[in-house]
């Protein structure tokens, strides 16, 4: 995991205004807007990375509810279009969802769930929004 946070911190692209991180608060107040608990890896990766900008992806952000990227709007449009509520969306690409279930495995939801998944976040992150 650290490995992957430096290879994030690395490929960081400047932007002219950076999104800042999250503390433990801003993420309870997550929760209760979302009424699930984030998973611990997604709790981990807002705190340390969701700040990094670099590639086509963007995953999902909890600090700017203005922004087109802020988590509780990105789920509500998620599960609306029939993502079971059961997953947290983690980015979104092309129309489909990357997700995290309670246990920390990454799926991908295209109206339905598909066979591709990742045992944790940043297994995702190294072999989906890195390889980009």
């Amino acid at each position: 995991m650290e490995d992957v946070i430096e290879m994030l911190r690395e490929r960081n692209e400047p932007v002219p205004v950076p999104l800042e991180l999250p503390d433990e608060d801003l993420l309870v107040e997550i929760e209760e807007e979302l009424l699930i608990a984030l998973p611990d890896d997604l709790r981990y990766f807002l705190m340390t990375v969701s700040d990094v900008v670099c590639g086509r992806l963007e995953p999902v952000t909890v600090t700017d509810p203005n922004s087109h990227t802020y988590l509780p709007e990105v789920a509500a449009v998620a599960w609306s279009l029939g993502m079971p509520r059961r997953y947290l969306p983690i980015c979104e690409s092309d129309g489909a969802y990357y997700c995290i279930s309670q246990d920390g495995t990454v799926l991908l939801w295209n109206e339905r769930m598909s066979d591709e998944s990742w045992d944790n976040i940043w297994q995702w992150v190294r072999e989906v929004w890195l390889a980009d």
